[in-house]
C-alpha cells in the first residue's frame, strides 16, 4: 500500500514537468499584454538554427547555454519584464531560474513555447 502511495505521489509530481514546463509560465495572451503594457522584452532561448527558422516577432536570440553570459548585456535593467520563449516551454522554464539567479525580478516563461504562440495565431518571424 505504501509503495502505491509513493508511486502515485511521484507521478503527480512529475506530470506537470512532462506536460509543458513544470506548470510555470504565462499564456500567449498574457505575454502580449505584458509586452504591450509593460514593454516586456522577449528572449528566445532556442538554438540559433531554431531561432532563424521561426521565432516570436521582435524576440532577441540568446541560446539557453549562453543566457547567463549574454543576458546582462542585452537587458541591462533588471526590473525590465522578460518573457522567455523556446519551442515547447521546457528550456524557457529552466531559463527562468538562470535569469532569476542573475537578479532579474519579473521573468516569465511562455507556457507551451512557440507552439502555443502559433496556435494563438500570433505573429512569427523568420531570420
Amino acid at each position: 500500500m505504501l509503495i502505491l502511495v509513493a508511486l502515485a505521489s511521484g507521478g503527480m509530481l512529475l506530470a506537470p514537468m512532462l506536460t509543458g514546463g513544470g506548470g510555470v509560465g504565462i499564456t500567449p495572451a498574457a505575454a502580449v499584454q505584458l509586452i504591450n503594457r509593460e514593454k516586456a522584452v522577449v528572449i528566445d532561448v532556442c538554438e540559433t538554427a531554431e531561432y532563424q527558422a521561426a521565432h516570436v516577432g521582435g524576440a532577441k536570440s540568446i541560446p539557453l547555454g549562453e543566457l547567463e553570459a549574454k543576458l546582462p548585456g542585452v537587458v541591462k535593467n533588471k526590473a525590465t519584464p522578460l518573457v522567455l520563449v523556446c519551442a515547447s516551454g521546457m528550456r524557457s522554464g529552466r531559463a527562468v531560474g538562470v535569469a532569476k539567479k542573475l537578479g532579474y525580478e519579473n521573468v516569465q516563461s511562455l507556457s507551451g513555447g512557440l507552439k502555443s504562440w502559433r496556435e494563438a495565431n500570433l505573429p512569427i518571424e523568420k531570420a
